[in-house]
């Protein structure tokens, strides 16, 4: 069993800064981490795999709110799975939806750019001589 780490080692294991653990413990989405003698906070591994949760949440762009809901309904206890698993179900169904529209719009851009490349090797230096720069296709 690994030891319990320091504020600073944490940071670095997850990657969140010092300032942004604090801060997630004192809004509830941390529990309160226990302290060494000197009121130090040590965390744990299962600290740390929590956070590592919370920082794959933040990456699909879940709301502070709704991962402090989440948190609470965890500490909750066994009770709350069912609403736990339809908190990940919305939010999941929200995520889909956010990479379809984003597959789109990366569509739409590859397509723009084969344009502007086919623009480009239409076009040889020769023809632009006398036209003016200020002009713009899009």
């Amino acid at each position: 069993m690994e030891p319990p780490l320091r504020i600073e080692e944490a940071a670095q294991r997850t990657g969140l800064s010092a300032h942004t653990l604090r801060y997630y413990e004192r809004i509830g989405l941390i529990a309160a981490v226990p302290r060494a003698a000197g009121g130090q906070r040590r965390y744990a591994a299962s600290d740390l795999a929590w956070i590592a949760f919370l920082t794959r949440l933040r990456t699909t762009h879940m709301p502070i709110q709704q991962m402090r809901l989440f948190a609470a309904l965890r500490s909750a206890g066994d009770s709350t799975v069912p609403a736990r698993r339809q908190l990940l179900q919305t939010h999941l169904a929200d995520v889909q939806a956010q990479i379809t529209a984003m597959q789109q719009a990366a569509q739409a851009l590859e397509a723009k750019i084969r344009h502007y490349q086919a623009l480009e090797a239409s076009t040889s230096p020769s023809k632009h001589a006398g036209q003016h720069k200020g002009i713009h296709h899009d």
